[in-house]
């Protein structure tokens, strides 16, 4: 961890945090999700360097310790997949594979959709092939207490969180996050009251891994985190007809909630996904939940380091 160097680079105005380690042509860049930093992806970026990779990962725009947007309620998912484009050019990058978790596949899918030469290849775990806009996730088919739902709902989340210390609202959500049903709170109650204060973190999340967390959320807050990707992932981005022509691999695992979502399941397993990203290999993982790169590092790693060597051959 201490050989991961740190800097701030300037993107579009903004100063972004980033964490780099490894040197060389071949880049990997990590697009982390919610309510993550680029420490999300610490085993794997050590990993990828180790075999000859350069890896890079950043906090988003308004997470950790990368600034806030101008506007954050105006933030959406084009603004992200910009900012991933202009860091590979403020970075002198021309190609790199894409690794993005959680929220962090949408910015994944959209440059490798609308700038496919900067992308050698796309790793999601999570989620498979979706794009912001109103065919995206289809919450109407959701219970109204969904976690999802709720914190669409400008200042739910806020004042749900604000009844807590910053260290409280990440453990919490990491807690219900890697469970393997799906976050509905009641009419009464809100997403916060869904955790026990007495159960325990998962075996493989450390209070040192809280605490890292919790310094960063204590920086930034959840202003930007809410809006990017709660309250615009209905937002048409624009794009019509994706397709994702670069070699992929989607990681998922079978204790995912998102697996639960409607229809999410039939549309990995019956390869309807593989309409919008015909190179699409998918890998299940049994005991797999939505922190996989966290909680099964080794295995998750092995496969990252064998689609990389794969599709890499030829650099």
């Amino acid at each position: 961890m201490e050989k991961i160097q740190h800097s701030h680079v300037q993107v579009q105005g903004l100063k972004l945090h980033v964490a780099q380690i490894g040197t060389g042509p071949k880049v990997v860049l990590f697009l982390h999700g919610f309510p993550e930093i680029w420490y999300s992806w610490r085993h794997q970026m050590i990993a990828v360097a180790d075999a000859g990779f350069r890896a890079v990962a950043f906090d988003c725009r308004g997470y950790g310790l990368s600034d806030h947007p101008p506007e954050p309620e105006k933030a959406n998912f084009n603004d992200l997949a910009n900012e991933v484009v202009a860091l590979l050019d403020s970075l002198a990058i021309d190609k790199a594979f894409l690794v993005g978790k959680d929220f962090g596949a949408m910015p994944a899918f959209m440059v490798a959709v609308t700038h496919p030469e900067r992308v050698l290849g796309v790793i999601t775990l999570g989620i498979p092939f979706l794009i912001p806009g109103p065919l995206g996730i289809q919450l109407d088919l959701l219970p109204k207490g969904f976690y999802v739902i709720r914190w669409a709902e400008p200042g739910r989340a806020e004042a749900d969180f604000g009844r807590f210390d910053v260290k409280t609202v990440v453990r919490n959500i990491y807690i219900l996050f890697c469970r393997s049903e799906l976050q509905v709170a009641g009419d009464n109650e809100e997403i916060m009251d869904l955790v026990d204060p007495s159960t325990p973190l998962p075996p493989w999340f450390t209070e040192e891994d809280l605490d890292v967390y919790a310094t960063s959320y204590q920086n930034s807050g959840f202003r930007t985190a809410l809006q990017v990707p709660y309250r615009c992932m209905l937002l048409d981005c624009g794009i019509t007809n994706p397709k994702v022509i670069a070699p992929s691999l989607l990681i998922m695992g079978e204790k995912d909630y998102v697996m639960k979502f409607p229809g999410m399941e039939d549309y990995m397993r019956k390869g309807i996904v593989k309409q919008f990203m015909p190179n699409l290999d998918i890998t299940f993982m049994r005991e797999g939940n939505h922190f996989v790169q966290e909680q099964l590092p080794e295995q998750v790693n092995e496969l990252i380091l064998t689609f990389l060597n794969k599709n890499s051959s030829t650099l």
